[in-house]
């Protein structure tokens, strides 16, 4: 997984509550396992009429927002179904911090596990910061993690607080699976201890000599039928 440490760029505004991952990424485009691409279908029935042309008036759309980094937005951001294209998509468009007042449990979750950041701030802050993405691509923010700040165009700095867990595994680019083999040293030292203490309990190896037993006794049994 990819590290999150600090990211500076423009930021969005999409000054919206309960923007759901139906928004975010339509099931029309769930068909894929594939990461690749899909940011080309963000926020597809928002971005784009009904003839595939693209909505000028779309935030994403207007020149000033094509390669935004981060995006603002209110309260309960990626509600709705589980599906994990919703960062997917996010983060294939370039987005890989959405800032909001709060944000669904799973969809914040899904974020963790592919390096982005879901950042809940106070909704007075969110307004702040909406006003200072609506200036345009002069006005960037900067998202440093480690020292767990904000930095608005004019300099002010806004403190964030995050879990200690989340944020080490964002800084160290770790999964759940990552985090785990930074343990397996650990691991396999028990895994040799037990099963020197406790060898009934290691597994017995597979007899295949039974699987052509069996193999054979079909065989047979289908030649005699014929």
């Amino acid at each position: 997984m990819d590290r999150f440490t600090q990211l500076t760029g423009v930021a969005a505004p999409m000054p919206a509550i309960n923007i759901d991952t139906d928004k975010i990424i339509p099931k029309t485009y769930l068909k894929t396992i594939g990461r690749a691409g899909l940011g080309r279908h963000l926020f597809a029935e928002l971005r784009y009429r009904r003839d595939g042309s693209e909505d000028p008036d779309f935030v994403l759309n207007r020149p000033a927002y094509r390669r935004a980094k981060i995006l603002i937005a209110y309260d309960n951001f990626g509600c709705g179904s589980s599906r994990e294209h919703a960062p997917w998509a996010l983060k294939d468009f370039g987005i890989t911090c959405v800032i909001a007042p709060s944000f669904s449990d799973i969809f914040a979750e899904n974020c963790y596990k592919n390096a982005m950041l879901p950042l809940a701030l106070p909704r007075a802050i969110c307004e702040q910061l909406i006003a200072d993405a609506a200036k345009g691509a002069n006005a960037t923010l900067t998202i440093d993690l480690a020292a767990q700040t904000v930095t608005r165009p004019d300099g002010e700095v806004v403190r964030f607080e995050i879990d200690g867990f989340r944020k080490r595994r964002l800084l160290d680019g770790l999964d759940e699976i990552g985090v785990t083999l930074t343990k397996e040293t650990a691991i396999t030292g028990y895994e040799a201890r037990r099963a020197h203490a406790q060898p009934w309990l290691a597994p017995a190896a597979p007899d295949y000599s039974v699987v052509d037993q069996t193999s054979a006794m079909r065989a047979s049994a289908l030649s005699q039928n014929v």
